[in-house]
């Protein structure tokens, strides 16, 4: 993938930069594999605003990804890779030979045509899946289940992958590009291969208005507000100092561990990924 800069033709075209889009085989998706998306506008069931600067955006529709990889032991077809909005790595359709049809995300280098398989016997091949005790030390590999059969839920965004370091008993040692270290169960599937659109990181928006099409609202910094809006607002001209950086209801915003039930998960972390 590469990224292509337009001519500042404006003053927001200056800064911006979108993908080539020269993987994509196919703009229109396969209608069978779409759901309904349902907007929240950051808002639960009560109709309060529970996740702020969320809202708008462009209309998308669901398409509906394998992440279980279940189709075992039967051979498909790369028919196309796509575009999905609704996440950053793309998407592949896969005919399999039984008729089904199932989306994939797509990893770096796989072609329409390419042949692949999720079994416990496959190849160490691109867009393959199998148990990771089956696949060797050293291999990049995406799309991790943490429990058998639930689904792929680690390295799942563009560009993404870990690498199988070792074996140990019922366990298998992956390391992330984060410098993270954990152990997961051998039983669970992963698929092979680096995730594709390496580049999507380096995108520019440009413009605020880009932001407002991908459903992202304006956030005002809390030093801009007055002392009846934020705990940080107010001042003479600017305020560096005066205090830790809290949340509108002073919340510590830089390093307050907020996260719940980690015990089932925190276990099988060997190496955090901050010191």
């Amino acid at each position: 993938m590469a990224l292509r800069k337009l001519k500042p033709t404006t003053a927001a075209t200056r800064y911006y930069s979108i993908a080539t889009f020269e993987e994509i085989t196919k703009t229109t998706p396969e209608k069978s594999l779409l759901a309904k998306i349902t907007k929240s506008g950051g808002r639960n069931n009560h109709g309060r605003v529970t996740s702020r600067h969320r809202g708008g955006g462009h209309k998308r529709r669901y398409r509906i990804i394998d992440f279980k990889r279940d189709n075992r032991n039967i051979e498909g077809t790369v028919a196309s890779i796509e575009y999905d909005p609704n996440r950053s790595s793309y998407i592949a359709l896969i005919h399999y030979v039984n008729g089904d049809k199932r989306y994939i995300l797509a990893p770096n280098g796989l072609k329409v045509g390419t042949k692949i398989v999720a079994s416990e016997t496959a190849d160490i091949l691109t867009g393959n899946a199998l148990p990771l005790r089956a696949i060797p030390v050293n291999t990049q590999v995406h799309n991790i289940e943490l429990r058998p059969g639930k689904g792929g839920q680690i390295a799942r965004s563009a560009g993404n992958f870990a690498t199988v370091q070792a074996k140990e008993g019922r366990f298998v040692l992956l390391k992330f590009p984060s410098g993270e270290a954990r152990n997961v169960l051998s039983e669970c599937y992963a698929t092979i291969g680096q995730l594709g659109n390496l580049d999507h990181e380096n995108i520019s928006y440009g413009k605020a208005g880009r932001s407002r099409w991908l459903g992202i609202r304006p956030y005002v910094r809390g030093v801009a507000m007055n002392p009846v809006d934020h705990p940080m607002g107010g001042g003479e001209g600017k305020t560096s100092g005066g205090g830790h950086p809290v949340s509108p209801w002073g919340q510590k915003a830089k390093g307050l561990k907020t996260r719940k039930h980690k015990k089932s998960s925190s276990q099988y972390i060997v190496k955090r990924r901050t010191k």
